[in-house]
């Protein structure tokens, strides 16, 4: 085994003893010196950073070169003297932010990442106090024309985060450089409008600009009119994931569980019943593990992947349509829990369908474009009316003023409000296709599960395998997370060399809890993992952890739905996907 080569640098009159192929960054972060980025990302969870160096910001000074040099992408050499804190390249630095602010719109008070902005909060940090050189600006239109994504060019700083995300760790090939000098931005080839291109509203882009260029479409003013409407009969439905995120938007640990907080909040903003989007993904599993049975009983198309994903979803009728007979047919758990919230619930209250609002807070900014989708549409009415992301929400909380983290802890609504520990793992990427082998497991095999954490779905890497067994069938199972992943899976089943019977796939890294409309975590992956613990140790606390035990799940199909998979809840709970162009 090799040894690593080591070397000898020195920072700011410190000397360092460090890897040898590491960049200037890496070696000041290991010393303890902080030197200021903005274009650049480390995504190590990924193995992959943004190497564009195209801010500038990160500029040090090295003993005999008359140049400043980017530390981001200058490694480091035997005998280097680096001085990050040189008048010289303090001055720089600071022209650097300025140069930039001279071409960005002054309307901090009212952008969408205002107090969020990294450029905002570079210029602090350096002492901005003056925007010196005034002028022409860049002038371009909002592309306002998607469910889910603001586009705004004229805060683009051409960092190109959002490019290495989209077309690096995605793999949609959406975003790319347009135009040249001062009128670059980044946006979809030839500028064409968000909604036309091959977009899957993924998020993760919104999750990496630093500005304001890239923003999810706001709902808040939505749900606020909604409440106010005496007429209406406002709903608020809350998916797995936001229950572990949330908190960090009020000063919070990350991974800190703070569902009986979140509950009291909605219940203080004046919703008329506050449920858990488990309910849905209980329901999910029921529809799920009976279709998945269907399809090996009868010969059907395998493996079959879930479709709790729209991002993914999306993704397949762009790049894959000739595999559009591979996802299971279930609608996502907030449809899901939409459309018995205006059918169900709406007998049950003897009230008028078209009097209800349904709002749900998602961790996914495609949730927002699938709610709009014609195949969930039915009479000119949604299942689901507004969409809001955790981050929308804690807005909201706060814009109410309520001090949340002193809040009481308060219980869902009922009925549709019992949820099992088997829908808490949605959350994260391998809980949905665990949650579906517990049921399974019962169901084919008519025995008792004991063991139900089915630790080999478990983990971060992009793309994991397991075999369960069950009965005298080894079932297998691949998982994968994040679109770049999904797309070596499915060209495994195109090419027919996929061995697996059963796949889960979802479009963020690291499945919900990193999705685009959580909390911002600029990177830090031991947020996402703390969040996932989190997600764990809620099923570890639930009385029930299988799908198919949950009482109100099973009241529903004896009053309602009849049996899973049949033809009332295959109208009502499933769906059918459309070929996309590949633009």
């Amino acid at each position: 085994m090799n040894e690593e080569k080591m070397i000898h640098i020195s920072i700011n009159d410190m000397p360092l003893e460090v890897k040898e192929g590491i960049t200037i960054l890496e070696a000041a972060h290991k010393a303890g010196v902080k030197i200021p980025t903005l274009c650049h990302l480390d995504l190590h969870d990924l193995k992959l950073a943004n190497k564009v160096a195209s801010c500038r910001v990160c500029t040090v000074e090295l003993i005999g070169k008359n140049s400043l040099v980017p530390a981001c992408v200058t490694k480091v050499s035997e005998g280097m003297v680096i001085h990050t804190d040189s008048i010289r390249a303090i001055k720089t630095r600071r022209m650097a932010v300025e140069l930039l602010l001279s071409n960005h719109p002054n309307e901090c008070f009212t952008c969408p990442k205002n107090l969020e902005c990294e450029l905002q909060s570079l210029a602090k940090e350096l002492g901005v106090r003056e925007i010196k050189w005034l002028g022409e600006r860049k002038k371009f239109e909002k592309d306002l024309s998607s469910d889910a994504i603001v586009k705004d060019p004229n805060k683009c700083i051409m960092c190109r985060r959002c490019e290495t995300m989209c077309n690096e760790v995605q793999t949609c090939g959406i975003l790319s450089a347009i135009g040249r000098g001062f009128k670059a931005f980044v946006g979809p080839a030839f500028d064409i409008p968000m909604a036309e291109s091959s977009c899957t509203y993924c998020g993760q882009c919104v999750s990496v600009c630093p500005t304001a260029a890239l923003t999810e479409v706001n709902h808040t003013d939505k749900v606020w009119k909604a409440l106010a409407d005496p007429d209406k009969h406002v709903v608020v439905q809350t998916a797995p994931a936001i229950r572990v995120a949330i908190g960090e938007l009020f000063g919070m640990d990350a991974g800190t569980i703070a569902t009986g907080k979140m509950v009291t909040a909605l219940k203080r903003m004046n919703f008329d019943a506050v449920f858990d989007t488990d309910f849905g993904a209980d329901l999910t599993i029921m529809e799920e593990a009976t279709e998945f049975m269907h399809r090996m009983e009868h010969g059907g198309t395998l493996p079959m992947l879930t479709s709790c994903c729209p991002a993914w979803v999306k993704f397949i009728e762009h790049q894959f349509p000739e595999l559009l007979d591979v996802p299971s047919t279930c609608r996502s758990p907030h449809i899901m829990f939409g459309t018995i919230a205006k059918t169900y619930y709406a007998q049950k209250h003897n009230l008028d369908p078209k009097n209800i609002v349904v709002v749900s807070v998602m961790p996914c900014i495609a949730k927002k474009a699938e709610a709009k989708r014609p195949e969930l549409t039915k009479d000119y009415q949604t299942d689901v009316d507004i969409v809001i992301t955790t981050r929308e929400l804690g807005a909201m909380i706060k814009e109410a003023g309520i001090d949340f983290k002193n809040l009481p802890d308060s219980e869902f609504d009922h009925p549709l409000g019992e949820t099992t520990g088997a829908s808490v793992i949605f959350g994260t990427t391998g809980g949905v296709i665990e949650a579906a082998m517990r049921t399974a497991y019962e169901w084919i095999t008519g025995e008792e599960l004991k063991e139900v954490e089915f630790t080999q779905l478990r983990g971060m890497e992009g793309i994991r395998e397991a075999t369960v067994k069950i009965k005298d069938k080894d079932v297998r199972i691949g998982i994968a997370h994040g679109l770049g992943n999904a797309r070596i899976i499915l060209e495994k089943i195109r090419d027919g060399k996929s061995p697996y019977d059963a796949i889960e796939i979802m479009a963020c890294p690291g499945g919900c809890i990193g999705g685009g409309g959580q909390p911002f975590h600029h990177g830090n992956d031991e947020i996402v993992r703390k969040r996932q613990q989190a997600i764990y140790e809620e099923d570890r606390n639930k009385k029930i952890r299988k799908s198919h035990e949950n009482t109100e799940v099973l009241r529903l199909y004896k009053e309602f739905l009849g049996e899973p998979y049949g033809e009332k809840a295959h109208k009502l709970l499933h769906t059918h996907y459309e070929k996309k162009d590949r633009i």
